[in-house]
């Protein structure tokens, strides 16, 4: 897998939440915060408005997608002055979804004013296995819809937007996939972006640097190879010590520090989605020693790997 690829198969969990909602002006609706969830907001129909606890409110136009990476709280209204008399919702919560797509079918919220169509839902993440490639996100993320700018962006959304106003047959397996679909080309998105805005250091800066983006790959393709900074750096196309200190400080921890970090986040993976015994997930991992192992996992989650298992 490329990096950006599993480090979202490894933090999902669930499966992804989506409501397809038709609002008539005046409106106004709050999105409560909802932790361990990332939240996205796409405009279908109108425009709107984005309103935030922390920031000036935000217009919104037509293809305008919002993705709040840590679930932050903010509402939605035709106009900033509208109040936001609707209770707080959780967009993973699914009362909340059925709620909303019912109205799409039936009558529209709001009254007879302009209308405005919107896409809303959370992706579920596991925070014990959040990815500091998260945590360099900000709060809220919004890519306008210029004209030919994301094609493959405004093609997912396009696609996700007929599925949802228009179910069919294997509409139940396709919306989760084009979710998922979403997920990646916005994060795709935003990540080649950033070197147009001066980003030198984090993960954005990472996965545009083709040197600690070949290391960081070769890690994600085989973690139980025995990787040493040296091989890492071959890998990368650099001598040992300059590779150590680009990816220090793209990264933010030495290579060897996340190669652990990234073998216990995916035998915790291991540990939840499998019934492998503790022996193979070690193997895995390149652990020889289940022991060894147990005591190395122990020291990141605070508990042995069979117990973490069972309360999993």
């Amino acid at each position: 897998m490329d990096v950006l690829s599993d480090v979202i198969a490894v933090m999902r969990t669930g499966q992804p939440r989506s409501a397809r909602v038709v609002w008539h002006a005046p409106w106004a609706q709050r999105f409560a915060s909802v932790p361990g969830c990332a939240g996205f907001q796409v405009i279908l129909q109108g425009p709107c408005w984005l309103v935030s606890p922390d920031s000036d409110p935000v217009s919104l136009t037509v293809g305008d997608v919002v993705f709040l990476p840590r679930g932050q709280g903010h509402a939605l209204a035709d106009n900033p002055s509208t109040p936001v008399t609707a209770p707080a919702c959780e967009p993973n919560d699914p009362q909340f979804l059925q709620r909303y797509a019912t109205a799409t079918v039936g009558e529209p919220l709001g009254t007879y004013g302009p209308t405005t169509v919107t896409l809303c839902g959370a992706y579920e993440l596991d925070p014990a296995r959040a990815h500091p490639l998260l945590n360099d996100l900000p709060e809220l993320i919004h890519l306008p819809a210029h004209l030919g700018r994301h094609p493959e962006l405004c093609a997912t959304v396009d696609l996700l937007a007929a599925e949802l106003e228009r179910p069919r047959l294997g509409t139940d397996a396709i919306v989760p996939a084009l979710l998922d679909t979403l997920l990646l080309y916005i994060l795709r998105t935003w990540f080649d972006e950033q070197p147009a805005r001066g980003a030198t250091t984090g993960w954005a800066a990472a996965l545009n640097d083709p040197a600690i983006t070949a290391a960081l790959r070769a890690m994600h393709r085989d973690p139980a190879r025995p990787w040493t900074v040296a091989t890492l750096a071959a890998e990368a196309g650099l001598s040992r010590a300059p590779f150590a200190r680009r990816f220090a400080t793209l990264v933010g921890q030495p290579p060897l520090s996340y190669l652990t970090w990234w073998r216990m986040t995916t035998a915790a993976r291991l540990l939840q989605d499998s019934d492998a015994p503790l022996s193979a997930v070690a193997h895995r991992i390149g652990y020889t020693s289940e022991f060894a192992f147990a005591n190395a996992f122990k020291r990141q989650y605070g508990t042995a790997p069979g117990r973490y298992r069972r309360a999993a």
